[in-house]
């Protein structure tokens, strides 16, 4: 997938064969395993903490993948040394979440992670122009988070391309993730608008087709 890199969502598997279904794709050719943390508060749901992080992580370091973890929660720079120890190699924050985002971006960085940012759907790209030079990811939502299988909010994909030039007018390398709705029949174009990462849950380990059927079907999309 030299295009792009496809992170399969752990929201969206089964919990119950959780190791066995983040080896499979592991073992597919994923290099990326994405985990959302929500609080019930930042957003209408409770999912999981740093324990399934631990739990994932001697898999992840088996096939040499990252671990990215997005922090939907409010106060996000309680827990990042806890989700640092457990072995995340990406923490993303959003921008609505943390009012002195420097700040939270620079604790990234001294507990041993890498920085991200993201921001909601209705938040403009002005939001982050301050923070781009600082972080190693920007993930745009293209969904509300919160929960998994939404549809992709269609004008998402101005705002990449948007993004994108912003991105390359700094000469940042950061990674620029998308997250929501994403399947292999709109994976393309999210690409070609310039997007690295592409966060995939009910497409990978939803459907009627195996886990490593709906992976070859992104690679085949891109």
């Amino acid at each position: 997938m030299s295009a792009a890199r496809l992170a399969p969502s752990i929201l969206s598997s089964d919990f119950a064969r959780l190791g066995a279904q983040v080896e499979e794709v592991l073992a597919a050719g994923v290099d990326y395993i994405h985990v959302d943390v929500m609080d019930g508060h930042f957003v209408p749901n409770i999912t999981i903490g740093p324990l399934i992080v631990e739990a994932v992580r001697p898999l992840a370091r088996q096939y040499g993948a990252v671990i990215d973890v997005h922090l939907m929660i409010e106060k996000p720079e309680r827990f990042l040394d806890d989700f640092a120890r457990a072995g995340a190699d990406i923490l993303t924050v959003h921008v609505e979440a943390c009012p002195h985002l420097h700040r939270t971006v620079q604790a990234i960085r001294e507990v041993g992670a890498r920085p991200g940012v993201t921001l909601n759907p209705a938040t403009p790209l002005i939001m982050l122009e301050e923070i781009l030079p600082y972080v190693d990811l920007v993930l745009v939502m293209s969904v509300n988070p919160g929960f998994g299988g939404q549809s992709y909010i269609p004008t998402s994909t101005a705002k990449v391309r948007r993004l994108r030039a912003m991105l390359d007018a700094i000469h940042s390398t950061a990674e620029l993730e998308v997250d929501g709705g994403i399947k292999p029949d709109n994976a393309a174009e999210i690409v070609a608008a310039g997007a690295t990462v592409l966060v995939a849950g009910s497409a990978v380990f939803g459907g009627l087709s195996s886990i490593s059927d709906n992976i070859a079907a992104f690679k085949r999309a891109l």
